[in-house]
């Protein structure tokens, strides 16, 4: 029952794990094409490309499943560890996230000004702590999950994560200007300071 659902949850992760990434990459450099086409036509054609990668995943998952390392009781509880980390994030951010950040209508507005800068709670901490959850909660996948293609897709989606966050600041930038540089003057990208 364990192996099965060790399977099941790296095949899941690296199905969608990928898309996640490149859902971002495509959404931030673009955003003026998706506000001018709207998100209804954004949504289908990202959604259309989710789908399209799922199921080449799917449709190769014997060869992308073929090495795991197996588990044991101190991966799995390094596994616990930080997806206990990870879900500690998640619900710091949610107090300040409503559903239309979480799926990117601020980036797809039309109107620009139509959201607002956080700087509060968690995001007064760190200015991207949701991609620390999401690393995290990865962290914890490859921990429990223990085959080689979840350790490629996690030691990949660093650099990515991090590009990602390039390319989010620069938006963030030319939506917010000076408030956002500020910001991120006195808040750490990252890793956030105590005392």
């Amino acid at each position: 029952m364990l192996d099965s659902i060790r399977y099941y949850l790296g095949l899941l992760t690296v199905a969608t794990t990928p898309w996640a990434i490149l859902y971002w990459y495509l959404i931030h450099p673009f955003v003026g094409l998706w506000r001018r086409v709207g998100p209804t036509v954004a949504y289908i054609a990202l959604g259309t490309l989710g789908v399209v990668m799922a199921y080449a995943t799917w449709a190769a998952r014997d060869a992308l499943m073929v090495t795991e390392y197996g588990t044991g009781p101190v991966l799995q509880a390094l596994a616990a560890a930080c997806y206990l980390g990870a879900i500690t994030i998640e619900i710091r951010c949610r107090k300040y996230l409503s559903f239309r950040i979480l799926v990117g209508l601020p980036e797809l507005s039309p109107q620009p000004g139509a959201s607002k800068l956080l700087t509060e709670g968690i995001y007064g901490k760190m200015r991207h702590p949701r991609y620390v959850g999401f690393m995290l909660g990865l962290l914890a996948a490859s921990l429990f999950v223990n085959y080689l293609a979840m350790w490629v897709v996690a030691v990949a989606t660093v650099p990515g994560v991090y590009g990602l966050t390039m390319l989010e600041e620069r938006e963030l930038r030319q939506r917010f200007g000076a408030a956002y540089t500020e910001y991120s003057q006195k808040v750490p990208r990252f890793i956030p300071r105590f005392g």
